[in-house]
């Protein structure tokens, strides 16, 4: 597999390169570009990135490939902060999908911009983005929320903290803890609550399992999962009662007019715009 990539002058600063979470051909001609123009190339995984690189026919020459992650990202910004400041391109390229989404790019990306250099990216993969497509969960409104706690009791009050947002939630976990997860979301959330895990994406065995949480579980039990895992939680659909309208109105007019904030709690609640809006008023004159 070649693609031929162009080279481009690019300029001195740094340039995220969202790389693909498994099939190589999802990579964007613009990263390709990126990959072959820039003066220096950092990354998570230096065999990973040349691996891709290789599959596309992006040449390295003379030009360093740097690892830059979790453990050594202390002693590396410095260096790429100078290869910056005298005047090179720095392209960052995340071990797979977009960088700074549960990766390490962000310490970099606010340092390069703290010391006033260009920071710019070529978008494209994200298996968060690519969970949302196939998933069948609303993606009017949605959470990324990163990995969950390793701790069962952290797991649950972030469940808990979480499970009432009226947004689809994402979460990345692990093969090995999502029964773990299963559970807790059956405990905390309900055994009905719509879900959707999503493994192995854009790769060979792809999988979407969706429907209430707890048949869900029974399917993972009965079959362990394997591979990289998405997880996504639908919004609670339960009606909504009295008391979370005035919860939700006390938040809103803490700092929205009458107006503004019965219309957003009516949206988030599926509530008659009317009625939140006698109720907003009345909470208001007290």
């Amino acid at each position: 597999m070649t693609t031929i990539a162009q080279i481009r002058p690019l300029a001195p600063g740094l340039h995220f390169v969202a790389t693909p979470i498994g099939t190589a051909r999802d990579i964007t001609l613009r990263a390709l570009d990126v990959l072959a123009s820039a003066d220096v190339i950092a990354c998570e995984d230096t065999r990973n990135t040349r691996h891709l690189m290789e599959l596309h026919g992006v040449k390295m020459g003379a030009r360093r490939l740097l690892p830059y992650h979790d453990h050594n990202g202390a002693a590396m910004r410095p260096k790429l902060l100078a290869l910056i400041a005298d005047g090179k391109s720095v392209a960052y390229a995340s071990d797979a999908g977009t960088p700074l989404v549960a990766d390490p790019g962000f310490a970099l990306a606010r340092d390069v911009l703290a010391g006033g250099f260009l920071v710019t990216g070529a978008p494209g993969p994200s298996a968060v983005t690519a969970a949302l497509m196939i998933a069948g969960l609303p993606t009017d409104r949605f959470m990324f929320a990163g990995f969950l706690p390793s701790t069962k009791g952290a797991r649950q009050k972030t469940l808990a903290e979480l499970g009432s947002i009226p947004a689809t939630l994402v979460f990345f976990e692990s093969a090995k803890r999502l029964l773990p997860t299963l559970r807790e979301i059956c405990a905390t959330l309900g055994e009905d609550r719509e879900i959707a895990v999503c493994r192995e994406l854009t790769k060979k065995f792809e999988e979407v399992r969706r429907g209430p949480a707890a048949d869900v579980l029974e399917h993972y039990i009965a079959v362990p999962p394997k591979g990289e895992v998405v997880l996504l939680i639908d919004r609670n659909r339960s009606e909504p009662t009295a008391e979370d309208m005035n919860a939700a109105l006390s938040t809103a007019l803490a700092d929205m007019s009458v107006k503004d904030a019965a219309k957003r709690v009516a949206d988030d609640l599926g509530l008659a715009r009317r009625d939140v809006y006698q109720a907003a008023l009345a909470m208001a004159k007290k």
